[in-house]
C-alpha cells in the first residue's frame, strides 16, 4: 500500500468514525465516549499526514508511533461501545476491524523506517 492510498484510508476511517459517533445514543455515557472516539479517530488521518510530511526517517518513524496510538485508542473506545452495549456489535465491529489493521499497518512501518538503510 503506497502513501497517498493510506492516506485515502485513513482519511475514509475517519469519516466512518465521524458517521459511527453520529449514530451513538446522546446519553452521558454516548456522548463522553463520543468525543473521545472522534478525537482519536479524526486524529489518525490527520497525523498520518503529518508522518508523511516527516523531514526524516527518526521524525516519519516517531510520528507514525503517534498514529499507531490512535488507531489503539479508537479501538479501545469502540470496544466499550460494544461491551457497554452502546450500539450493537455488528455495526461497531467492521470499523473496529479497520482500526486494528490500521495499528498493525503503522506498527509494520515504523519498524520498517527504523532499520538502518543498506
Amino acid at each position: 500500500m503506497n502513501e497517498t492510498q493510506l492516506k485515502d484510508r485513513t482519511k475514509e476511517f475517519a469519516l466512518r468514525v465521524m458517521k459511527l459517533v453520529s449514530n451513538l445514543p446522546k446519553t452521558i455515557e454516548g456522548q463522553a465516549i463520543g468525543k473521545q472516539l472522534f478525537r482519536s479517530g479524526t486524529s489518525v488521518g490527520a497525523n498520518y499526514r503529518a508522518a508523511c510530511r516527516g523531514r526524516s526517517r527518526a521524525e516519519f518513524a516517531a510520528k507514525l508511533g503517534t498514529v499507531e496510538e490512535e488507531a489503539d485508542e479508537s479501538a479501545f473506545w469502540m470496544e466499550l461501545i460494544i461491551e457497554g452495549g452502546l450500539l450493537k456489535k455488528r455495526l461497531v465491529e467492521p470499523l473496529l476491524k479497520e482500526a486494528n489493521e490500521l495499528v498493525a499497518i503503522m506498527a509494520a512501518s515504523r519498524k520498517s523506517a527504523r532499520k538502518p538503510r543498506p
